[in-house]
């Protein structure tokens, strides 16, 4: 399913975290992750912070959650499929 609506799917919710998908985005393969008034963008293959503000607990629960779902976050940019995933526990 190609997501075509004019908000952005929430991949997952942890510990007040979003992460987030922009299907039509280019550049290399990356999330969103937004935390209260704080925003990160990750890379799907180092788990790198490339932009943003999001405090360091945060990010290491960012990392700590793509580092589990790594390859499902890769099939979803290849694909541009929509779905949901756990949060961690």
């Amino acid at each position: 399913m190609l997501w075509k609506g004019a908000r952005v799917p929430i991949v997952a919710r942890f510990y007040g975290i979003a992460i987030k998908m922009y299907f039509r985005e280019h550049g290399r393969p990356h999330f969103h992750a937004v935390y209260a008034e704080f925003n990160g963008v990750f890379d799907i293959e180092t788990l790198e912070m490339i932009e943003g503000d999001l405090p360091g607990r945060a990010q290491k629960l960012v990392r700590e959650w793509g580092g589990r779902y790594q390859q499902d976050l890769r099939e979803m940019w290849k694909t541009q499929s929509f779905k949901q995933l756990p949060g961690l526990e």
